[in-house]
């Protein structure tokens, strides 16, 4: 095993397979549905760039595995919208439509996403915010059918992920962007939950249908007292009171968590704070 970045002249470079052998290191098997959030300037400079990285995490899991990735949509015109989530008429005939097999990848989730989803053989789900990218033997599996109301909740790429026994790892990423905590929002039965409403268009066989998309809040923290970076909080916790693996993908400091015990631990972190409510 190799698992020194290769030098070539005066450079050091990470390889794809030194950067499999970092991923396997850390836990990730074959078969594995391995959520990431990745800093690709973390990771150091990697021959071949992002698609080194891409390639090592889809030689990890292996044909039967699956790389998922959140990447929402870059629409840029949410601040414009009226209080009840309407966008002005004005603005309608200029905002090109979610299309999920061309719009980007959300600029707020770094260049890592927009690899993913432009990678060959990758599919996307359906909901255009909740939107994950797929890459694998059971990515149809995932993105399909996902709920346009509520898209992180029942149905959603994140609630399969925790049914599949996956896994979230993040490279060189804040771990207040492990965005499968939004299922545990979706899921912890509190009061008070702020819910977010935003029109969206959507490309439908060549049509474009305007609809009014319902979520708990993603923007802000799901209820009053909540820190912006709480996520961090419950996923420190975790690896405090549960565990779970940490070590180098090529430089950057990495952490691989279970889902479902990440969820279970998140829903009862916020039911715990903020009082569950009858069922």
């Amino acid at each position: 095993m190799n698992r020194s970045p290769l030098l070539v002249g005066d450079c050091l470079y990470w390889t794809r397979r030194a950067l499999r052998e970092h991923i396997e290191a850390l836990g990730v098997r074959a078969g594995d549905a391995v959520m990431v959030h990745a800093g690709l300037r973390s990771v150091g400079p990697m021959l071949h760039g992002p698609d080194a990285l891409i390639g090592a995490l889809l030689d990890a899991v292996g044909p039967a595995g699956t790389l998922l990735c959140y990447v929402n949509w870059d629409q840029q015109y949410e601040d414009a919208v009226t209080d009840t989530g309407h966008v002005p008429d004005a603005l309608k005939a200029d905002i090109p439509p979610f299309d999920r097999l061309g719009s980007r990848a959300s600029r707020d989730h770094g260049a890592f996403a927009e690899f993913v989803r432009t990678t060959t053989g990758a599919l996307r789900s359906q909901n255009p915010g909740a939107s994950v990218a797929a890459i694998g033997g059971r990515a149809a599996w995932f993105t399909a059918d996902h709920p346009l109301q509520y898209g992180y909740g029942p149905g959603s790429p994140f609630e399969k992920l925790m049914l599949a026994g996956g896994l979230v790892l993040t490279i060189g990423a804040p771990l207040d962007t492990i965005s499968l905590l939004h299922h545990a929002e979706h899921l912890a039965r509190i009061p008070g939950k702020r819910i977010a409403r935003l029109e969206v268009p959507i490309l439908i066989d060549d049509r474009v249908d305007w609809q009014m998309i319902e979520e708990f809040d993603t923007k802000d923290p799901v209820v009053e007292g909540l820190d912006p970076d709480y996520f961090k909080t419950i996923a420190d916790a975790f690896l405090h009171q549960q565990g779970g693996r940490q070590g180098l993908i090529g430089d950057a400091p990495s952490v691989l968590l279970p889902a479902a015990a990440l969820v279970a631990f998140g829903v009862d972190w916020l039911e715990r704070r903020f009082g569950q409510t009858d069922p």
